[in-house]
């Protein structure tokens, strides 16, 4: 195991299954040296951590929660694209969107969830920068949605 899938066994976590998509988009493409994935909800065995919006049916803290486990869902597709875990090379950009009430203000806090894991589990290379989104609903009812963005850690020669 090289250096990340070590990282992630110290940390007591495991990439789950890629989840198969619920319409006509692939879980993650590459383009060079870059790879995105489609957002990413909190399934965590076959099912959602919790459905509702944050700020009424979820709470902060489960909305953490759902944020990590939706982060977690998107390293995996990263992973299973490049096939492994250390062939990321860093972690730029998280996209976060949030199913809230209109009141809401918490947006940092709950995308906090997904962002201290990503730098839990890549150190340095999983600083990045991102985009907190509010909004009314999510697919399926989910209180979180997340993409991110990474670069390869052994780019093909000329791409």
């Amino acid at each position: 195991m090289g250096a990340v899938a070590d990282r992630l066994v110290e940390l007591g976590l495991a990439l789950p299954a890629v989840p198969a998509p619920v319409g006509s988009y692939v879980p993650a493409i590459r383009h060079g040296d870059l790879v995105r994935t489609t957002g990413q909800l909190a399934f965590r065995d076959g099912a959602l951590t919790a459905t509702g919006r944050v700020g009424a049916e979820v709470s902060l803290e489960d909305g953490v929660d759902a944020a990590r486990q939706a982060a977690l869902n998107a390293i995996a597709a990263v992973a299973d694209l490049l096939g492994g875990v250390d062939e990321i090379g860093a972690v730029l950009e998280v996209i976060g969107y949030i199913a809230c009430t209109d009141d809401f203000t918490g947006h940092a806090p709950v995308l906090n969830g997904a962002s201290d894991l990503i730098e839990q589990i890549f150190g340095t290379a999983g600083r990045h920068i991102r985009y907190n989104v509010g909004v009314n609903r999510l697919p399926l009812g989910s209180p979180v949605e997340i993409g991110i963005v990474a670069s390869v850690a052994s780019p093909v020669a000329g791409e």
